[in-house]
């Protein structure tokens, strides 16, 4: 039996990927849509790309009402900003609806730690505690049985899968850890700012958020638990002139001191050892093995992320780079591969 879904906040990039996915997902029937600038108006007018599904021109976007929504959907994804997600969390999970929260509210456990990094109190402490954090790959026993999915941002999933399993193997040390990013405009969402603009984001690229993006919360919390003990690192994103893809290179300090060439080759075989055990039977994470780098033209519109590493010798650093789409495997896609656990389907159903 097809499951009801309903998304809040479609209108933005993370809601029409939502839209996209969830129309031609075989498990679901996509039963609402909000949107107040788009109210009133049919998924197709709005998205003229999905026309051709019918229930694009019966389906009207309407205001965001969780009583409504409680009524019509069993499960509901929150695609709006944070501080605005966890106001209709709270009714829509007293109503008894599964919700993927595709926003920040939920994905840390501290109280302060959100006011510290997103300039306000958080809007329902209560249920911070009652979340889960919503990376497959890493929580998929407890997104089982969540009634709160908190859907990590698409930074924090390009860092996150690469590192986790190498500071539960001991392979790095949790001090030390650099990333850079590298993400396409979308990752700004759909609004309308000068720094956004055409004019001002083609033919450049610049850092931003520097030193202490908000992404570093969860970075940093999901890491520390990982390790067992704090970390912190030092992470720089950039804005480049494309409209998806994120590319991370980490910087890695080895557990074990990397002197010549023979122990170079020893971590990059313990690396692959442990990144096979930890993600050869995951079906959106690419391993690249050989001479090939994670590139975002092979992951743009999947909910695949690549990784690679190699040794360097000469610094003794191990280095690692991901890539993934911000909008899908960062966004969306993960939000659908969380709904197809909590809701009993296979994994991959609607994303491959």
């Amino acid at each position: 039996m097809k499951k009801k879904a309903a998304i809040v906040g479609a209108s933005g990039y993370s809601g029409e990927e939502l839209v996209h996915l969830l129309l031609n997902h075989p498990g679901v029937d996509l039963v609402a849509v909000t949107s107040r600038q788009s109210a009133g108006q049919t998924l197709a007018q709005v998205y003229p790309k999905f026309a051709g599904h019918p229930v694009s021109r019966s389906l009207r976007f309407t205001e965001p009402d969780s009583a409504a929504l409680a009524r019509q959907a069993e499960v509901v994804f929150l695609a709006l900003p944070h501080g605005v997600a966890a106001q209709y969390a709270v009714p829509l999970l007293k109503a008894g609806c599964r919700v993927i929260d595709l926003s920040a509210d939920f994905r840390l456990r501290s109280p302060a730690i959100y006011q510290e990094f997103y300039g306000h109190e958080h809007p329902a402490p209560a249920l911070l505690s009652t979340a889960v954090y919503g990376l497959p790959e890493v929580y998929r026993a407890a997104i089982k049985d969540a009634a709160l999915v908190a859907s990590p941002g698409c930074y924090p999933t390009s860092i996150l899968l690469p590192v986790i399993p190498l500071l539960k193997a001991g392979l790095i040390q949790p001090e030390g850890v650099i990333a850079n990013s590298l993400s396409g405009v979308s990752g700004a969402g759909r609004k309308a700012e000068v720094d956004y603009l055409f004019c001002e984001c083609n033919e450049s690229v610049r850092a931003y958020g520097v030193p202490k993006h908000r992404h570093l919360s969860e970075i940093e919390e999901q890491l520390s638990l990982a390790a067992g003990a704090r970390v912190v690192i030092q992470f720089t994103p950039h804005l480049i002139p494309v409209n998806r893809g994120i590319l991370t290179t980490l910087c890695l300090r080895p557990g074990a001191a990397v002197r010549d060439a023979a122990s170079a080759a020893a971590l990059a075989a313990q690396v692959t050892a442990c990144y096979q055990q930890a993600y050869a039977e995951e079906p959106f994470v690419r391993l690249l093995e050989g001479k090939a780098l994670p590139d975002t033209k092979n992951v743009v519109g999947t909910n695949n992320i690549e990784i690679a590493w190699r040794v360097d010798a000469r610094t003794g650093h191990l280095m690692v780079v991901s890539a993934e789409d911000n909008v899908v495997k960062g966004a969306g896609g993960q939000a659908v591969q969380s709904m197809n656990i909590l809701c009993g389907f296979p994994e991959t159903m609607g994303l491959l």
